[in-house]
């Protein structure tokens, strides 16, 4: 039975208030709680009661009547598949808009900083406005138009952020891409999606963006301009507003002086942006977000990772990953209120600076990262670090040990984060014990999600055993952009990850693997297949298989095995590292190590025994220390 006083002290641990002792008080109209409120209220009743409530219809649940529908419900009752409408009905799915969930002034003081970088710091007012100015500049000059499509490869700057939310409040469509992405994975998402315009940093770690993107227009004849961060002509001056087809400097685009953007026309079932794929099986897939699928998505991660009006997130990951900009990072921080800092991913002695000096509260990193930040920390002890209280970590599996010393170390909560550009999310929670944080992977963030963990069959697995994990929702797709992966989706909507996971004894769950055969070097995902296909278009490899190996740093890393054409030997790591980035290949997907053999091993149906070739690097390295 759930009763009355389960109810009240759920509310009581949330810091809601004595006045709910009173079993009449009405959730919204004698409490006054607006969303927020509601949406962290039933993902603790989802946690703790292992049931599903509707907080946002229109009837207005006393405390009493709260406590009676929970009781009457059966626990992890699954009323179906739920549609659109079902989604709106609950409450999951709002009429809002993305750049209006971040950048709102009525729940949030605008005086309030609410993003930095190196260069400066903005209230939330003034990136409200320096927004509007840029949707209208962009609008007024014809350089976006309402309805088309940006391809945005920028680094971490407010010029990213101000740029991004400027397109989605004009009704255009940002496409997120890594800056780490070249020819090979950005020409068929340029061919999928058309994009009228190209957004990318003139250099950006010694890598000419603007060359790159010149060559890319060049192919794409829906490309007509280019935005560019830091662009300058020969006179060293800043580049003006030009016709279409020209370079438009990005600084120009967000500095403050034009009146507000008139809105758009626009719905919140509309896509408000596209992220891409981890590329797992081929190139990077379009995935598009709508307005309320991604605003419910943020709003249910901001409550599980404890992002109040006080926080402040540092973001060091690159701000074009989901992980970064919205699970919940950049936009969940500023919907709850707090204050983002851009940085760069690369430097993690500046970062605990900057945690120090920004008082920062939480911070997200892959494991990689995380690795780099205990050798930073080891090196620079001086820094005071005791406002950050949580680490989110994913991208990879986080190892027990390491999560265990970046508790011990920074002296905080460690919470895994488990989850997909498709849309669904798993957190630990904060309160999780410490065996149970550090050794798996979260559990849904949305009280709506559905998961199953079935076998090759397609049947549910016991509890406890492993299985792949099927997600449906009202944060994840239904679909890829252009329908490509329909085998991505069963019959009745779910989404298959590739995962292999069990449910742990807590409910969360432990990532075991992956179906498909891909290397996840430092949270990048590397599809094997992908790299061998380039390799062998080189002329003196017969055969190679690309398997991942132990990386003290990186997780894992790539090995090559090489068969050499003929008699000859195969081309030394080099040549062949120099023929992939020739080839438009991004540099983290380039091979560490190349071992010569003179014929892959084989499985009994004549498929490459990559598990062999696994155990031969382990057992070299193993060798070499």
């Amino acid at each position: 039975m759930t009763g009355i006083e389960d109810v009240r002290r759920i509310l009581r641990d949330l810091g809601i208030g004595e006045e709910l002792l009173h079993a009449t008080a009405r959730l919204r109209a004698d409490l006054a709680l607006d969303s927020v409120d509601l949406t962290q209220i039933q993902v603790e009743l989802a946690d703790r009661l292992a049931t599903r409530i509707d907080l946002w219809t229109e009837h207005d649940y006393t405390v009493r009547q709260l406590a009676e529908v929970l009781d009457a419900r059966e626990p992890g009752e699954n009323t179906g598949r739920d549609t659109g409408a079902e989604y709106r009905n609950r409450g999951w799915w709002r009429p809002e808009f993305l750049d209006d969930l971040a950048l709102s002034t009525r729940l949030h003081p605008g005086h309030r900083a609410a993003l930095a970088d190196a260069d400066r710091t903005l209230t939330r007012a003034e990136l409200d406005a320096a927004v509007s100015g840029c949707a209208a500049r962009l609008s007024r000059s014809g350089v976006v138009r309402t309805g088309e499509t940006v391809l945005v490869q920028l680094p971490n700057h407010i010029q990213f952020v101000v740029l991004v939310l400027a397109l989605i409040r004009l009704g255009a469509r940002p496409v997120l891409a890594l800056p780490a992405l070249r020819e090979h994975e950005l020409d068929p998402v340029i061919t999928a999606l058309a994009p009228s315009a190209l957004a990318v940093p003139a250099r950006h770690r010694r890598f000419d963006h603007l060359r790159l993107a010149e060559r890319l227009r060049e192919r794409h004849p829906s490309v007509r301009t280019l935005l560019v961060s830091g662009l300058t002509d020969p006179a060293g001056d800043r580049s003006v507003l030009g016709p279409a087809g020209a370079h438009v400097d990005i600084g120009r685009l967000v500095e403050a002086g034009d009146p507000p953007h008139a809105h758009a026309d626009r719905h919140p079932s509309d896509t408000a942006l596209f992220l891409l794929s981890s590329g797992t099986t081929g190139a990077p897939k379009p995935i598009a977000r709508t307005h309320e699928a991604l605003g419910h998505v943020i709003r249910a991660a901001a409550v599980v990772s404890g992002l109040t009006p006080e926080s402040v997130f540092l973001a060091v990951l690159p701000v074009t990953h989901g992980f970064a900009f919205s699970a919940p990072g950049i936009l969940g921080t500023l919907a709850r209120g707090g204050k983002v800092v851009l940085a760069a991913p690369d430097d993690a002695v500046a970062a605990l600076e900057l945690i120090e000096r920004e008082h920062v509260t939480h911070c997200a990193l892959t494991p990689a990262l995380a690795r780099q930040w205990l050798t930073a920390r080891a090196a620079a002890v001086g820094h005071d670090l005791s406002s950050l209280r949580v680490l989110q970590v994913g991208g990879a599996r986080l190892d027990a040990s390491t999560a265990a010393r970046l508790a011990d170390v920074f002296d905080c909560r460690v919470q895994q984060v488990y989850g997909m550009s498709e849309g669904q999310l798993n957190f630990t929670r904060l309160d999780d014990a410490p065996e149970v944080a550090f050794t798996t992977q979260g559990r849904p963030s949305s009280p709506g999600d559905e998961t199953l963990v079935v076998d090759d069959e397609g049947r549910r697995v016991a509890e406890g055993d492993i299985g792949e994990l099927l997600v449906r929702g009202p944060g994840v797709i239904a679909r890829y952009h252009g329908d490509a992966s329909a085998a991505s989706f069963t019959p009745d909507g779910f989404y298959r990850t590739g995962d292999l996971v069990r449910r742990h004894p807590s409910g969360n769950f432990v990532v075991a693997g992956r179906l498909k055969d891909v290397i996840n070097r430092g949270g990048e995902k590397i599809p094997a297949d992908e790299l061998e296909a380039l390799v062998l278009t080189h002329p003196g490899v017969r055969a190679a298989a690309a398997v991942a190996m132990p990386h003290r740093v990186l997780g894992e890393a790539v090995c090559l095995y090489v068969v050499g054409a003929g008699e000859a030997a195969p081309p030394p790591l080099r040549e062949i590292r120099r023929h992939l980035e020739d080839s438009g290949l991004a540099r983290f997907k380039l091979p560490e190590r190349l071992v010569e053999v003179p014929a892959l091993p084989l499985t009994a149906v004549g498929k490459t025994d990559k598990v062999r070739l696994r155990e031969d690097i382990t057992a070299r390295l193993e060798a070499e220390r």
